[in-house]
């Protein structure tokens, strides 16, 4: 995977053109034992990009680190070594916490505050004066889709998971944040939840905000991101949009028989070769180009159908490469 540019203060120049998430070989070791003599290494020199404006999926398995590379970039924790910017500035800069908002896993929700008192309590920490308060949380709750009833009456010790995320959420936005920070905003949540999730996600997309997040739930991440990322063993392995990754969706998928099988290697980098003479690929190259070739090659096409991994399919495999090589 390609490494960013080095991160120095002096190439800051132009802070227009800079992404607003941008990291330079950032590593994060932890010391365990009872001496603390062992070492594990939860990032290992991870450079990635996030643009203003596009949403950006952090994929990888249980422990794979993305909660880890997450809290380096808030400043939450301090990374071993390496570097990044977060809105220009180094990572952990205090000046910029007033434009980020985040979203941990399992958010701490006083649970004898009703909604409402909790986001005042949120809105009161930003030192956001109570006129604007007033106007803003009402707001929020309807983004989320969370009555004002039941955030003014109802405890949040009463709320079930998908309340206590909407509350969470409102409380990520509390401070109109340009960058946005969620950590598996969907886990836990049920089908409808989890497309409620998806549509406030898309809103704060129109309205021009930031929004890395982590997730494991694939079908999700497919229909929201811009660009994704996949993050194994604390490493970085590949990054992109999904056009990129996965392919156009005007590739085609060639099952055949017959035909000189060295020029069919040409158009068909990935073919496999079946009993009888069958065999079957995906297309390099323009589609009447190949059937030209194959006819002079006396071969023929059996079957044809347009392809492209989904997101699931595509990360399995980059997984399974990395395990197995």
């Amino acid at each position: 995977m390609k490494s960013v540019a080095d991160v120095n203060e002096p190439q800051l120049d132009n802070q227009e053109n800079l992404p607003v998430v941008l990291t330079s070989e950032l590593r994060k070791v932890y010391r365990t034992g009872f001496w603390l003599n062992q070492k594990v290494v939860s990032l290992k020199n991870c450079s990635l990009k996030v643009y203003k404006g596009e949403t950006f999926g952090l994929l990888g398995p249980n422990g794979a680190g993305k909660t880890t590379l997450l809290k380096s970039l808030l400043g939450i924790i301090r990374p071993t070594s390496g570097r990044g910017l977060l809105l220009g500035k180094p990572l952990g800069d205090r000046n910029i916490k007033q434009r980020i908002g985040y979203l941990p896993e399992n958010p701490y929700l006083y649970e004898y505050l009703t909604g409402w008192e909790f986001l005042e309590l949120a809105a009161g920490l930003f030192q956001i004066p109570k006129d604007i308060q007033h106007q803003r949380i009402p707001q929020l709750l309807e983004l989320v889709g969370l009555s004002q009833n039941d955030a003014r009456k109802k405890k949040m010790r009463r709320y079930s998971k998908g309340m206590l995320q909407r509350v969470g959420m409102a409380q990520t936005l509390i401070n109109d944040p340009e960058l946005v920070f969620l950590d598996e905003p969907m886990s836990g949540l049920d089908p409808l939840g989890r497309y409620q999730m998806r549509e406030i996600i898309l809103s704060l997309k129109k309205q021009g905000k930031t929004i890395f997040f982590n997730s494991h739930i694939l079908s999700e991440v497919e229909q929201i991101c811009d660009r994704i990322a996949i993050l194994t063993q604390g490493e970085l392995i590949c990054s992109g949009s999904l056009n990129q990754l996965l392919g156009n969706a005007d590739k085609y998928h060639i099952q055949g028989q017959g035909g000189d099988l060295e020029i069919l290697k040409k158009w068909l980098p990935d073919i496999e070769f079946e009993s009888d003479g069958y065999w079957q690929g995906q297309l390099e190259g323009d589609y009447y180009d190949f059937l030209a070739s194959l006819r002079l090659m006396n071969g023929q096409v059996i079957n044809m159908k347009l392809f492209r991994l989904s997101l699931e399919e595509f990360f399995i495999q980059q997984i399974q490469k990395r395990k197995y090589g």
